[in-house]
């Protein structure tokens, strides 16, 4: 059952939605580049299949109402990724801290800007965030933080006609951790191709289930390599 949550940090409030399944392996914090993110019905969706993978979720907004206001008129809140970022950061100590939630590996599900701002955070808090899944989302806009990127990356595109594919490729060749690029055809109109938003959530489960279990059952695992162009392409 989901519990809503508000998450101080900084000088802001920000309010999210906390479900994690008894015997979570791990947690998914969600970060949309808007910020009204938390009631996107993509989000819930796929939040609910990792769920079904045995991980928690917490959706939330990097917004205050406030400031989604101003972003809805300029449109530029959602482009300020230090913003967004030491949101994410300040969620992901909030959520460490929290009973349900202490000792569980904490994964990033980052769309559209969210993306960047996932990358970002990621690099402030390696010892932290096991794994990202980056859902067309901008990690070039992470700046010169994706060389300091070190937890795996799984970026996920419509295809090479998709218009942030080439912004997609060169962050490959900057972050410095096992990276793959899926290419999940249809997913710019979710609702009208039956199946694709369930493809893109499963292969962001199965990219939380190779890096997000808890240090003990990996200490026998072998992890895969740190390949830079791993490409998985599915048709129509």
């Amino acid at each position: 059952m989901s519990t809503e949550v508000s998450i101080r940090t900084g000088s802001a409030v920000l309010a999210g939605d906390l479900e994690i399944p008894a015997g979570a392996h791990g947690i998914v914090l969600f970060a949309h580049g808007r910020g009204d993110g938390r009631f996107d019905p993509c989000q819930h969706d796929i939040a609910a299949v990792i769920r079904e993978a045995g991980f928690g979720t917490l959706l939330f907004d990097l917004l205050t109402r406030e400031e989604d206001l101003i972003d809805l008129s300029t449109c530029r809140l959602r482009f300020n990724i230090a913003l967004l970022a030491r949101r994410l950061v300040g969620a992901t100590d909030w959520l460490l801290l929290q009973p349900r939630s202490v000792g569980l590996p904490v994964g990033y599900f980052g769309s559209s800007t969210g993306g960047a701002a996932a990358l970002v955070a990621a690099a402030e808090r390696p010892g932290a965030v096991g794994a990202v899944v980056c859902h067309r989302g901008r990690p070039d806009l992470a700046g010169d933080a994706l060389d300091a990127v070190r937890t795996p990356t799984l970026l996920v595109l419509d295809g090479s006609d998709d218009p942030f594919y080439a912004f997609n490729l060169g962050a490959m060749d900057q972050i410095a951790a096992p990276i793959s690029l899926v290419i999940v055809r249809g997913t710019k109109h979710l609702f009208k191709l039956p199946g694709k938003l369930e493809e893109v959530a499963q292969r962001a489960a199965a990219w939380f289930r190779t890096y997000l279990e808890p240090a003990p059952a990996m200490a026998g695992t072998a992890r895969p390599s740190s390949g830079r162009m791993v490409f998985a392409s599915t048709k129509r």
